[in-house]
């Protein structure tokens, strides 16, 4: 009797994207494509309707990032197994996304063995790295770089790498679903934590950290 498989919710917001993967992932016969999203809004509704074994998320999204819908789908369901997939791989952001939820993380570049694997890993319960990633955090964990990023929290690394994408405080509380005195409250903490005093400035320093690109 052929056993149900893993179910996977694959969220990524580059339609080419999504069915190459879709082929990699469904070549594997325990492996099955329950849903697809483009935006973070969507993946929230996706999850709600199919509760997939797996979330595989890109965190770099118009609007709100990966980073609010992990957070969004862990806060329904505590015990979501998500796994991020994403072309960037600094430590900052490895560490924002398992603060948000995440429960492994594997970068773009990596062979598709090693995302079949993380997925297997994580449907299992088991946190799951590729090895960029694994080198990323170790190399941190001996000689810390001090990012100015790491003075931050997940929700004001998100507000700064939507700021740096060139949204309104309007827009931003409309995506995170806050108020627009909330977001101004955070954009004066990350100035206050960063020690940096202009958006240009801000801008920059997403750039520098791969939350944005000019």
């Amino acid at each position: 009797m052929k056993t149900r498989g893993i179910s996977i919710l694959l969220v990524d917001d580059h339609p080419v994207v999504r069915q190459g993967y879709r082929r990699v992932l469904e070549h594997q016969d325990d492996f099955r494509v329950v849903a697809e999203a483009d935006n973070a809004a969507n993946a929230y509704r996706e999850f709600k309707s199919h509760t997939p074994d797996v979330v595989v998320m890109d965190i770099s999204m118009p609007g709100a990032s990966g980073l609010e819908a992990i957070r969004n789908i862990r806060a329904r369901d505590a015990d979501a197994r998500i796994l991020v997939f994403s072309m960037h791989s600094e430590a900052a952001q490895v560490k924002a996304a398992f603060s948000a939820g995440a429960s492994g993380f594997v970068t773009k570049g990596s062979e598709p063995a090693e995302l079949i694997a993380a997925i297997r890993s994580v449907a299992r319960g088991e946190p799951a790295m590729s090895d960029d990633v694994a080198r990323v955090l170790a190399l941190e964990s001996l000689v810390p770089t001090r990012s100015a990023l790491d003075q931050l929290g997940e929700r004001e690394i998100e507000i700064l790498r939507q700021l740096a994408a060139g949204n309104t405080k309007e827009q931003i509380a409309a995506n995170l679903n806050l108020s627009t005195k909330t977001v101004q409250n955070y954009h004066y903490l990350i100035k206050a934590k960063t020690g940096l005093r202009t958006d240009a400035q801000l801008v920059r320093l997403a750039v520098e950290c791969g939350l944005a690109n000019l």
